[in-house]
């Protein structure tokens, strides 16, 4: 975290000066604020509250900034959402966003920025477990206080957000074997026991909580997201996994 404060910092800065009177607050959330963040395999997690929607003018100037800017944070960039401030409390599910960005969008705003602006815009259920985390353990930047501007999300909302991502995780896990490993943990360790965990957190708990013939899997996807190896996982395995894991959540 330390090592990209002044980052942050200069981040914070250009959103205020593009927003300006509209910016409610910028916020951190994810690995940054979760003591887990790995320059090489990590992203910046950042939610943007505004009181109300932007010109397609704004957004432009906006996005060049961060398409600017990215090259400059972790491995995996920076990964943003803005939302209008009326969406937060009460919080609305599926969540309304008016732009948003990460690494994966980088070639479609450069090829075309005017279709990426008028189309980037919609409802998003992944919104739900950022804003979880964020209220949780979230860090304000600048503007309001977390809790002035965002309400506690719904416990059933929270879990389909995260239920999302691993629900087909018997036919992907071997496509991203550490990411998918480590979030079924999340996942179970929110269902069984209400714990709101980081990757890092949710994988120590599998080991602390799941059957032994589970562990090569575990450190494997832990010692991938803590340095630069990467885990090569028994097929069998890694799908028994995911099918017991998916079970244990019915």
């Amino acid at each position: 975290m330390k090592e990209y404060q002044n980052f942050i910092d200069g981040f914070v800065r250009q959103n205020q000066s593009i927003l300006g009177s509209s910016l409610v607050g910028v916020y951190l959330h994810g690995s940054a604020v979760m003591g887990c963040l790995n320059r090489k395999r990590s992203d910046l997690d950042f939610i943007i509250v505004v009181h109300h929607d932007l010109s397609a003018a704004v957004k432009r100037r906006y996005m060049d900034m961060v398409v600017a800017q990215n090259s400059q944070a972790p491995a995996k960039g920076i990964e943003l959402s803005i939302v209008e401030e009326s969406v937060c409390q009460p919080f609305v599910y599926p969540t309304p966003f008016v732009l948003h960005f990460s690494a994966a969008h980088l070639d479609w705003y450069r090829s075309n920025p005017a279709d990426y602006i008028e189309k980037m815009n919609g409802t998003d259920k992944d919104l739900a477990a950022h804003f979880t985390i964020l209220y949780h353990r979230g860090k304000t930047l600048c503007g309001k206080e977390i809790r002035e501007v965002f309400s506690e999300v719904d416990s059933a909302d929270y879990f389909d957000s995260i239920r999302g991502d691993i629900e087909n995780a018997v036919e992907e896990i071997m496509e991203n074997p550490m990411y998918i490993t480590l979030n079924l943990c999340r996942v179970l360790a929110y269902r069984k026991e209400h714990l709101i965990l980081s990757k890092l957190e949710g994988g120590k708990w599998g080991l602390a909580n799941l059957p032994q013939k589970y562990d090569p899997l575990l450190t494997g996807a832990l010692a991938e997201y803590t340095s630069d190896s990467t885990m090569e996982p028994d097929t069998a395995l890694a799908r028994e996994y995911a099918a017991y894991m998916l079970k244990s959540l019915n």
